[in-house]
């Protein structure tokens, strides 16, 4: 019992980081289970999963009553992510825990470099006969009071892109948001507040995806992903609150450290041979 509540407030830790620095509390959950408590890897992918669809949930329908996210450019990038999250969660089942420990450490420490580059704004406006308009990759979103149109570009390498961050989400059961933002941001030129808010919806279907076959491996265990949902949800929260009166580039700043540190010990631990 004592080691559920321990898991449990490392889970609200978890989430709380995640939260403040943007990356999730999925990469956190995975170092806590596998260094902290000995939970062998492919068990603490299926809890972070499941911590990942809980946490996206939420989120996702406010920034949908907000009109922020773009439903459909959210569902045709789905498929991709959908499709890479199946195949990484597939290739997870083959590889050996200390590789994964690798590969994971390796896309932290992308996922840290990229969250504390600047965020381009793009806002393309719509070419007629194109690809985008066909697809009708195209909406508005409220800027201060005001309504303003954008049109995606770049769709194909952006289609791409997301089922590499699909492939890395079941691989490795973090939400891949940061990839899934580069795609969105730096291919298809979308504004950063709908990249960001469409990410979210998308996280929670791409995770799903994974988790049932995760769950069909026997790889997700209640007793350990219940706390760890609940403890992530409840840190999600606070830091959701937490963030709205706090100096967030210090923040990051301190907690990027912080992450790239967690990440090289990863790595080393994964080089050892020390996961199971």
């Amino acid at each position: 019992m004592s080691e559920i509540i321990i898991l449990f407030l490392g889970a609200i830790s978890a989430g709380l980081l995640g939260s403040l620095t943007g990356l999730g509390g999925g990469v956190i959950i995975i170092p806590l289970l596998t260094l902290g408590f000995g939970v062998p890897m492919h068990y603490a992918i299926g809890a972070s999963l499941i911590s990942v669809i809980g946490t996206s949930s939420g989120a996702a329908v406010a920034f949908v009553k907000e009109g922020f996210t773009n439903m459909r450019i959210g569902m045709f990038l789905e498929i991709g992510t959908t499709a890479g999250a199946i195949i990484g969660a597939l290739v997870s089942g083959m590889l050996n825990p200390n590789t994964l420990g690798i590969i994971f450490a390796s896309i932290l420490l992308l996922t840290v470099v990229l969250n504390l580059k600047g965020k381009p704004d793009h806002q393309e406006p719509l070419i007629k006969g194109s690809l985008e308009e066909k697809l009708k990759l195209y909406g508005t979103f409220p800027d201060k009071g005001v309504l303003k149109s954008y049109s995606a570009r770049n769709t194909i390498p952006g289609f791409f892109m997301m089922m590499f961050a699909g492939a890395m989400s079941g691989l490795l059961g973090i939400g891949s948001g940061a990839l899934k933002v580069l795609a969105m941001d730096n291919m298809m030129r979308l504004p950063f507040k709908v990249s960001t808010t469409t990410s979210n919806f998308m996280i929670g279907v791409t995770a799903v995806a994974s988790a049932m076959i995760y769950f069909q491996r026997g790889e997700i265990i209640p007793v350990i992903a219940a706390p760890v949902l609940v403890g992530v949800v409840v840190g999600s929260f606070i830091g959701s609150k937490t963030l709205m009166v706090s100096k967030t580039k210090k923040l990051k700043a301190f907690f990027a450290i912080v992450i790239t540190i967690l990440s090289i010990y990863m790595m080393y631990n994964g080089i050892k041979q020390s996961f199971r």
